[in-house]
């Protein structure tokens, strides 16, 4: 009697091994639902800088750099203060929109709070060494990005437009972007020929210096009277009147300076603001 009784038993614990068995296979345990994910919608962030950029050239080649290499005027190479040696940046001239990538590998610039000093071959893309500096918008890179001249940013208008500060000498800030997939991402930072190259130095626009325009009026009498406003203050300062023609209608604007650097324009355009006058600073094109 208890033979048949183990017997039961055991015939009983083997059956429900089996079905724990059955209702515990990996196979068809519960796992969480993934959904593929398309580079294309997805979002990334972005370090921007936005300031002057300089460059310098044969005197210093050869000199060892702060990173410990020797300069190389014909390298695509830049000097930044603070971003670590080795980070590649898409420099872009924001008044000809032409780009260069170059690899931070000195320190500087330290003069005219301007964020960048370029190596020669690096400033001729953006035309820079017959200006001497220019306004850019650089765009940190992935480390794998070719360095050289390569096409703009297709969202450039962005960068530019959303400093959070424009009217500091400089600023550095995040932007979030649709982010491509990495072949998409090298294809917009590719090489450009060297006759477009050659181009882009031959057809650029130097800046001259900054400006403050401190007004733009209908009628004549009321830019005259600013004109008299700021002179009575700033009697050392030129301030002219520039007619032009807007949407039809005569207009006259009122214009402080030429300063050769953004912050001397800004330190007067503050003074204005103390006496109730208000302006904006704007570059000069040269040619």
């Amino acid at each position: 009697m208890i033979l048949v009784r183990r017997s039961v038993i055991t015939a009983l614990s083997s059956c429900l091994l089996l079905l724990l068995g059955f209702v515990y296979t990996p196979a068809l345990a519960r796992v969480p639902r993934t959904t593929s994910t398309d580079p294309t919608a997805t979002t990334s962030s972005t370090t921007v800088l936005r300031g002057r950029a300089s460059w310098y050239g044969s005197y210093f080649q050869g000199k060892r750099t702060s990173s410990g290499e020797r300069y190389n005027r014909h390298a695509y190479t830049c000097a930044h203060k603070t971003l670590p040696f080795g980070t590649r940046l898409r420099v872009t001239n924001v008044k000809n929109g032409k780009s260069v990538i170059v690899r931070v590998s000195d320190r500087g610039p330290f003069r005219h709070q301007r964020i960048l000093d370029l190596s020669e071959a690096a400033a001729h893309p953006l035309g820079i060494v017959d200006c001497g500096a220019a306004t850019v918008v650089a765009e940190v890179v992935a480390d794998n990005t070719p360095l050289g001249p390569a096409t703009p940013p297709a969202n450039l208008a962005t960068l530019y437009d959303s400093d959070p500060n424009p009217d500091a000498a400089y600023t550095t800030y995040k932007v979030t972007t649709k982010a491509a997939s990495t072949e998409a991402a090298l294809v917009a930072a590719a090489p450009v020929t060297t006759a477009e190259v050659i181009d882009v130095a031959e057809s650029v626009d130097c800046p001259a210096g900054f400006l403050i325009q401190a007004g733009s009026f209908v009628d004549a009498a009321n830019a005259q009277a600013v004109q008299a406003r700021i002179k009575a203050h700033l009697p050392e300062v030129t301030v002219t009147i520039a007619q032009d023609l807007v949407d039809g209608r005569q207009r006259s604007r009122v214009l402080v300076g030429n300063f050769g650097e953004r912050p001397e324009a800004e330190a007067v355009r503050q003074q204005l603001l103390l006496w109730g006058i208000g302006g904006l600073v704007r570059e000069v094109a040269l040619r």
